[in-house]
């Protein structure tokens, strides 16, 4: 994995440049394949679906019902497997998620609650202060850009110290990504099929030889919801086992189905 990341880097460290020069000439220089998209492969695949990320983490979330500080403990795996647990001051886990792309469950223990469901936007918007679906959480939370569909054209230019590239669907900017000058993800925008915004996340506190960020802020459209994470005791492991990602209905407790 980290062969990978420093290819990354040098590989940028030698195109930057060039892109800084032709700038000074032109406002806008258009990238073609292969090197825009071996770029956007490279930062994509150095988390790789091998792999699986565990870490703690401080979460301060913001809803329109207020702000809450947290601490969690996240189990990631691309493209689209997550388990969260919120951790309180005192006592267990009070909140447990676990989501692949075909199933999410939700357990409450002080509510004696289990919802289970599909891990679409609205399903996790009701637990989470997000209308955002599970491979973009997963990808976000790995420091990668959300997977878009369809046929997809890319425009890529300088911006200040960063590599800007738009990602277009039938010829509408749906995702415009900030790549740092050592190749990882510094920010991203992804907006829906009119082009409207739906949510910024922002990267940052990269250590030299990690290609996750230390920090991740997420912040939503309505300008309210968002989400700031930082992770500590991070760990990548090679690891074919889903069973993590699996929360079996406790004896006693009400079971809600939500699709």
């Amino acid at each position: 994995m980290q062969s990978r990341f420093y290819l990354l880097r040098n590989v940028l460290f030698l195109i930057i440049p060039v892109i800084l020069n032709a700038g000074c000439a032109k406002k806008a220089v258009i990238f073609h394949y292969p090197s825009t998209q071996n770029i956007l492969s490279a930062i994509s695949n150095a988390v790789s679906k091998t792999d699986t990320l565990s870490a703690a983490a401080r979460i301060n979330l913001v809803t329109p019902q207020g702000y809450f500080p947290l601490r969690a403990a996240l189990v990631i795996k691309k493209p689209s497997y997550l388990r969260m647990e919120f951790i309180p001051p005192l006592g267990p886990p009070d909140f447990f998620l676990a989501a692949t792309s075909q199933e999410m469950k939700v357990l409450l223990p002080g509510k004696g609650e289990f919802y289970q469901g599909t891990p679409d936007s609205r399903n996790l918007a009701r637990f989470l202060p997000w209308a955002v679906n599970i491979e973009d959480i997963v990808a976000i939370f790995t420091c990668t850009y959300p997977p878009l569909t369809g046929d997809i054209a890319y425009q890529s230019y300088p911006e200040k110290n960063n590599l800007r590239v738009e990602m277009k669907v039938e010829g509408k900017v749906a995702q415009t990504l900030w790549i740092e000058p050592a190749g990882r993800l510094s920010r991203l925008e992804r907006l829906d099929e009119n082009g409207k915004l739906l949510y910024t996340a922002s990267f940052s506190d990269y250590r030299e030889d990690s290609p996750i960020a230390g920090e991740i802020d997420v912040r939503m459209a309505d300008g309210i919801a968002s989400i700031d994470l930082k992770y500590s005791d991070l760990k990548i492991e090679k690891t074919d086992d889903l069973s993590i990602f699996d929360l079996p209905v406790p004896a006693g407790f009400k079971k809600v189905i939500i699709d």
